[in-house]
């Protein structure tokens, strides 16, 4: 109360004025509101201007432009500036001065709005960072209003990390950059990742600066591929190959590795410029074959699991990083060398036996052959020479046919030993490849591993047969089963066949024998040691031929001798005729008949 004391009246105040209820005084009421609007700032709708902040509520934002009443401004105008607050100075439009009701329409967004793309321009050309607020998702990205534009966030550039939640970003306030516009389309595109990389640059040079080959980091798994694993080393990144993850195999680095696990890894290389760097997780624990039992010998037998198949053989694990290999020769005791996985796959368990091991060079082949007896060990007792036995033919030559006794027993049964009478050309004439084949054993090569093999050895020789029956000047019925430039092939009745020329295909009547015709043949020669037969169908009325020309002539003779002998002589002379001078003879007597008539 005590600063009551002092109060002391206006000099000036007009109490009679006051009296007779005119506190104004003598100024008019025009006077009055034009000394009232003078001291309000000059304002016009349409107008941008700057405005004070003097009240926040749950839906509204009171703003105070310094005219004579104050704007009302919805809250959500404000939603890309979480942290608004009483006394910021905000950018408003004049919608109206003063409405039907008396009221002052401000708009915060078409502020934003009508100066929003200069502004972004302006952000664009200077590398400012601007707020943004994201308001949803879209294909690809984000929706980011940046000045009251629409702007696009690509999914690309929202974090250095790959981002496998986008929703978690919607409804947040964000710093950007503006790092694209299309001036057309009025399409603009901002990132938040490029505002981190400035940051982790100055991280990453100095990180790299102390970068050393052999040095050990602490990592964060950052991505997962197929080839590898992407670490962040805490601003720069370096990549663990699949290869360089285990020392055993690795299909997948999902089995060895997950996202965002902490990880050590040790440096590698990196190039000169330290962009690209090469990590490691097995060199941080010793190789397996360091530990490999020293009591592995040649000769042991190992259990392991095949990882990988190729058609030269199998690489198998033994123990995580320990590998052998089994090559397909060393799978069978068959010299046939088929693809391996004719004999095991990927993942099956397998024994097999130590061929070769070298530990400086951390190599081993294996063999599973080795754990059944070498068949030509006993070839010679199973096998014996003469002995009868069926084999699979798997193979033809021009000069043969190769089977298999059994696994890893195989033969030649050579081109000529298939018949004894049919002139085999090809194997395949013969036979066909898997088809069972009986066969007679010749021969044995124990050392080079090789059986000679008959086939026709299981019947009996029919030339021994053939000998008496086609026997030379003989004749039989044939047919011309093939028929070449060279000459004829001819079907005898026992199966046997025989060849005759052109010459020797000529009829009686002058014409060429044709191919399935069947006619009667000589032998004219016969080789059993060749097996060969030599037939002529003109041969048999050219003798026919001969043979009577021949009687002619010598019963003319005959007859010639007769007129100057006389009866006793021709007695004696018949005495001695033989049996193909008969019809000679009787040409005779008929004429000496006719005679004595």
């Amino acid at each position: 109360m005590e600063d009551f004391k002092n109060v002391a009246p206006l000099q000036d105040f007009d109490w009679d004025a006051f009296e007779k209820g005119n506190p104004e005084g003598d100024m008019s009421r025009e006077q009055l509101e034009k000394a009232y609007d003078s001291t309000l700032n000059k304002v016009a709708d349409d107008e941008v201007v700057m405005g004070k902040v003097i009240a926040i509520n749950k839906r509204e934002v009171i703003v105070n432009i310094g005219y004579k009443s104050d704007g009302i401004i919805p809250l959500n105008e404000f939603r890309y500036d979480p942290d608004l607050k009483v006394g910021d100075e905000v950018e408003v439009y004049i919608e109206n001065t003063e409405n039907k009701k008396g009221e002052l329409l401000l708009s915060h967004r078409k502020a934003r709005v009508s100066r929003s793309w200069d502004r972004v321009n302006e952000a664009l050309e200077s590398e400012e960072i601007v707020k943004g607020y994201i308001k949803c998702r879209t294909k690809g990205g984000m929706i980011v209003d940046v000045f009251g534009i629409e702007a696009f966030l690509p999914g690309s550039q929202i974090d250095v990390k790959p981002i496998r939640d986008y929703d978690v970003f919607v409804g947040k306030t964000m710093e950007f950059k503006v790092i694209k516009i299309n001036q057309e389309y009025r399409n603009v595109v901002v990132s938040h990742k490029a505002l981190i990389e400035e940051e982790l640059e100055q991280q990453k040079k100095e990180i790299i600066s102390k970068l050393e080959k052999g040095q050990v980091l602490e990592g964060t798994v950052k991505n997962i591929t197929s080839y590898g694993a992407f670490i962040d080393l805490g601003g720069v990144d370096g990549l663990i190959h699949i290869t360089d993850l285990s020392w055993g195999r690795v299909s997948n680095p999902k089995e060895i590795v997950d996202l965002d696990q902490k990880i050590n890894v040790v440096i590698l290389d990196f190039d000169d410029e330290k962009k690209r760097i090469a990590l490691g997780l097995k060199q941080l624990t010793p190789h397996p074959w360091d530990s490999l039992d020293p009591d592995f010998k040649v000769g042991d037998i190992v259990k392991g699991k095949v990882v990988v198949m190729a058609d030269y053989g199998a690489f198998i694990e033994i123990a995580p990083g320990v590998e052998g290999l089994i090559h397909v020769s060393e799978m069978s005791w068959s010299q046939h060398l088929r693809s391996a996985q004719d004999f095991i796959n990927v993942g099956d368990e397998v024994e097999a036996v130590i061929l070769t091991l070298d530990r400086s060079e951390r190599k081993m082949s294996l063999g599973i052959k080795q754990l059944k007896q070498d068949p030509w060990e006993s070839i010679d007792e199973k096998y014996t020479v003469g002995s009868k036995h069926t084999a699979t033919v798997r193979n033809f030559t021009n000069f043969g046919i190769f089977v298999e006794i059994e696994e890893g027993v195989d033969g030649l049964i050579h081109i000529s030993d298939l018949s004894w009478t049919k002139k085999v050309k090809h194997p395949s004439e013969f036979t066909t490849i898997g088809a069972p084949i009986g066969v007679v054993v010749l021969e044995i090569d124990k050392e080079n591993r090789r059986l000679s093999l008959g086939h026709k050895q299981l019947e009996e020789n029919p030339w021994d047969t053939y000998e008496t029956i086609y026997n030379v000047d003989s004749i039989h019925e044939g047919v011309i089963t093939e028929l070449m430039d060279k000459g004829a092939v001819i079907s005898l009745a026992e199966g046997v066949e025989g060849f005759a020329t052109p010459k020797h295909l000529v009829k009686e009547d002058g014409s060429q024998a044709q191919q399935n015709e069947t006619l009667q043949f000589k032998v004219i020669e016969f080789n059993k040691d060749s097996k060969r037969i030599i037939l002529s169908h003109s041969r048999i009325f050219e003798d026919i031929a001969k043979a009577e020309a021949k009687a002619e002539k010598k019963a003319a003779r005959k007859a010639s001798a007769k007129k100057e002998k006389e009866e006793p002589v021709i007695q004696n002379q018949a005495a001695s005729t033989t049996l193909g001078d008969i019809d000679a003879l009787a040409a005779l007597k008929e004429q000496l008949d006719g005679d004595k008539k």
